[in-house]
């Protein structure tokens, strides 16, 4: 009798959630979900440093493809904790990426300096499909390099990005200026790049 009850409450379960008008996707792993869903929407994560051994690694570490859906709960959390952390007053920024919380997926938040009123906006799956030849210099820093700011003279002024929405709208779009900078340093994190790297090639060409 036990048994059966426990099915009727399994099988009512599935029902509601197949019914529901929200629900969680299989975009994260159980250890990511815990991760997401272990603070308030509104609650900043932890910001993930390369002066920790196990933070550099990940943030050394390729990310994956995340499926637009509005009613995914657990993205929707997500992205929300995403925005706070990079609003923090203990991490603020012009932009962040999700390997830097701890999460290798492909979202990125970025501030559209290019935009009125330099809107906050969210990016999932953003790509870089072609990057001017034309070359800015700017200051740049980062939410996982502690204390330490360099210029870079490689950035493209130019590019052409490709990016879904959370509404599953895939959007073309180019972007100039230190707009375009942000996004170049953001999309490189999930592929695990860092600034540095750019500023150590500089070096090398250099000499």
């Amino acid at each position: 009798m036990k048994n059966c009850i426990n099915l009727i409450v399994i099988l009512l379960l599935v029902t509601s959630c197949g019914t529901s008008k929200t629900k969680v996707t299989k975009n994260f792993s159980s250890k990511q979900v815990g991760m997401i869903m272990n603070g308030k929407a509104l609650e900043p994560m932890r910001v993930f440093k390369i002066n920790n051994i196990q933070d550099s690694i990940l943030l050394r570490s390729k990310s994956a493809y995340v499926k637009p859906d509005v009613n995914d709960l657990v993205l929707k959390q997500f992205t929300d904790r995403l925005f706070a952390t990079v609003r923090d007053s203990m991490s603020m920024g012009v932009g962040i990426a999700a390997p830097q919380v701890g999460i290798l997926k492909n979202i990125i938040w970025v501030q559209r300096f290019d935009k009125d009123e330099a809107p906050f906006e969210v990016y999932l799956n953003p790509i870089i499909t072609n990057y001017s030849d034309i070359k800015q210099t700017r200051r740049e820093g980062c939410l996982s390099i502690p204390d330490r700011a360099e210029v870079l003279n490689s950035r493209s002024k130019s590019i052409t990005i490709e990016y879904d929405t959370m509404e599953a709208k895939h959007v073309v779009e180019t972007i100039t200026d230190f707009t375009a900078v942000i996004f170049q340093h953001e999309i490189d994190h999930l592929y695990g790049i860092l600034f540095l790297d750019h500023l150590d090639k500089e070096i090398r060409d250099a000499n």
